[in-house]
């Protein structure tokens, strides 16, 4: 028994939950407790993760050290893999010529993508249990490399596209006050997409809240003029219809 024991133990160790955020902000968790990890390795669990397939080190090291020599980026590479594992857990597998996203590591920025990927092409009666905050984060807003921006803006449009499904189909259903949240969402992730502005109208009309649709219709065309512009569509206007917009 004394030899089983040790194993059943390394066991458990390999199966703590190892929980990756990427939405907001990077953080690392073991079994709900924040790992301190350096951001030399942040980068490299970032961009490991995000391009959902095994990855060879030579691109890795080339992507994230572009001005460094060849020799030089893969010396980064190896120093950012050394301070990983010495925060104490491994969220990327190592091999001689790849990395990967270590198996069982839980990514809330894969779960955003698939609650948006069932928006747009599940059953109407699938969509409405959505939640939508889970389309609210944005993917590591404050760095700013290349590859972090495209896949940023790609989760952006995606999850904008989502939350406005989410809110026709609320909508439709009658869930007002769950279609209201869904539209303030998504005129939070871009109070310039007038997508959202409409939602937020369209709820409030539903609801009987004649004011606060006018209030947001006024919002957003101080908006589009200050920052664009731009006088709301056609489809906007056509919402408010005879109603008192204070113009």
């Amino acid at each position: 028994m004394s030899a089983v024991r040790p194993t059943r133990r390394s066991a458990r160790r390999h199966t703590a939950r190892v929980t990756l955020k990427l939405l907001d902000s990077f953080a690392l968790f073991r079994e709900g407790a924040e790992v301190a990890v350096p951001m030399s390795a942040q980068r490299v669990v970032a961009f490991v993760t995000l391009q959902r397939r095994p990855v060879l080190r030579r691109y890795v090291a080339g992507s994230l050290w572009l001005d460094a020599s060849e020799e030089r980026a893969h010396a980064n590479l190896r120093s950012a893999l050394w301070r990983l594992h010495r925060c104490g857990l491994q969220p990327v597998a190592v091999d001689d010529q790849q990395l990967r996203l270590a198996d069982g590591v839980e990514v809330d920025f894969y779960e955003a993508q698939a609650a948006a990927r069932r928006a747009l092409v599940a059953p109407p009666e699938e969509v409405v249990d959505i939640d939508p905050s889970e389309l609210a984060g944005d993917l590591l807003p404050d760095w700013y490399e290349d590859w972090s921006l495209l896949e940023r803006e790609h989760h952006r449009q995606m999850r904008l596209l989502a939350l406005d499904t989410v809110c026709d189909r609320l909508l439709e259903a009658g869930r007002l006050s769950e279609a209201l949240t869904a539209g303030l969402v998504a005129v939070a992730a871009d109070p310039l997409r007038e997508s959202g502005h409409r939602a937020v109208v369209r709820a409030y009309l539903a609801g009987g809240n004649t004011g606060e649709a006018i209030r947001q219709y006024g919002l957003c065309r101080r908006l589009l003029g200050d920052r664009l512009g731009l006088e709301p569509s056609e489809q906007m206007r056509e919402l408010i219809g005879g109603l008192e917009t204070g113009r």
